[in-house]
């Protein structure tokens, strides 16, 4: 039985290159699954305002989210051997940080 996971449909849509100059490449357009509620997680990040910037706290919450779930399904993937421990802990100190507001 496959567990429960959140919906999500990401788009992503080159602008501009390094020179400013537009680019025309067709968006990449990715579903995909995850056991986390991404939208409450990135407005925890906001609330926590680590970078000073919102829209930073977005994307390392996309980010982080895409790239913890994919090392998750494929925890016994020997690429994340030496990785894991050192991410784990990491984890709890992110979650450890309290919301800006409530300092």
């Amino acid at each position: 039985m496959e567990k429960r996971a959140h919906q999500y449909k990401l788009t992503l849509e080159y602008l501009k290159d390094s020179k400013g100059e537009s680019i025309s490449v067709a968006p990449i357009e990715l579903t995909f699954n995850n056991h986390d509620d991404i939208f409450s997680i990135i407005e925890r990040q906001k609330n926590k305002n680590l970078f000073g910037d919102k829209q930073q706290a977005t994307e390392f919450a996309i980010g982080l989210k895409l790239f913890s779930e994919v090392m998750l399904k494929n925890r016994k993937d020997p690429l994340f051997e030496e990785l894991a421990p050192a991410f784990g802990a990491f984890m709890k100190r992110l979650k450890a940080i309290p919301a800006a507001d409530s300092e």
